[in-house]
């Protein structure tokens, strides 16, 4: 795997994205978390998943240089895949923590709100589903993800705003559960990993499946039409002019 770390401790996987400064996603990147997840799925020998991000980012979202050499037709196809990924990561049959270690942008927020807790740091990192901001929309599943985790007042908040939140902010509107200290943030992961992996399997993936079921129906229903308006409204004159003038900021 070329951005991919996986490490195996006492049951619990650990992922961490590394590609370069700040993680940005890419058709790669996404097809190797898919290949990971999928074999960890059919180990029993693993009972619990820790997503995170290596350095200052947990993802700063799409890898947004390489998409402005995309056609229509490709970017689409990038979207499918993306989508694709994190409703399989919500509707995943084993748990799943993510660990945010810094900035969790756009699609990297997307990707967080898939997983069943999240604990970020404290300190500088961010979290936002920011695409208001320079004029683009954003997904049928990311939305009903966010509702299920923030509520539809919260929701509503966070993405009309397109703001920036600290770890305790995003605590108080539902983006995270918990928030620690950069020394304790992998054991705040892991003690909740450890906990969810105490539970009896069948009859957590039972539980879990109960919980989303519908909202999964739901977000495979209407994916496909909110990705073709996302893709209309990313290629308009006024958002890819936006886009293209995005810069990452300092973590």
């Amino acid at each position: 795997m070329d951005f991919i770390e996986a490490q195996k401790s006492d049951g619990i996987v650990t992922l961490m994205i590394k590609r370069g400064k700040v993680n940005a996603l890419n058709n790669t990147v996404i097809d190797e978390m898919r290949v990971l997840l999928k074999a960890f799925e059919r180990d029993p020998e693993v009972k619990s998943i820790i997503l995170t991000g290596n350095g200052k980012f947990f993802s700063f979202g799409f890898d947004i240089p390489e998409f402005l050499s995309f056609t229509k037709g490709q970017f689409r196809e990038y979207l499918v895949n993306f989508t694709d990924l994190y409703t399989y990561i919500f509707g995943y049959p084993k748990p799943v923590v993510a660990a945010l270690n810094g900035h969790t942008i756009a699609g990297g927020c997307m990707l967080a709100l898939a997983c069943d807790h999240r604990v970020m740091v404290s300190g500088k990192a961010r979290i936002s589903l920011n695409e208001i901001g320079f004029g683009a929309s954003v997904f049928a599943g990311s939305t009903e993800m966010l509702r299920f985790w923030a509520g539809n007042a919260n929701a509503t908040e966070i993405l009309f705003s397109g703001a920036l939140y600290s770890a305790q902010e995003a605590k108080g509107l539902g983006l995270v559960h918990e928030v620690a200290g950069a020394d304790g943030l992998m054991d705040a992961a892991r003690k909740t990993a450890s906990g969810f992996a105490s539970k009896y399997p069948p009859a957590f993936a039972s539980i879990k499946a109960l919980l989303r079921r519908s909202i999964v129906e739901e977000m495979k229903r209407r994916e496909r039409e909110s990705i073709q308006e996302f893709v209309d409204i990313w290629y308009s004159e006024t958002t890819w002019t936006n886009i293209q003038n995005i810069r990452i900021f300092e973590a």
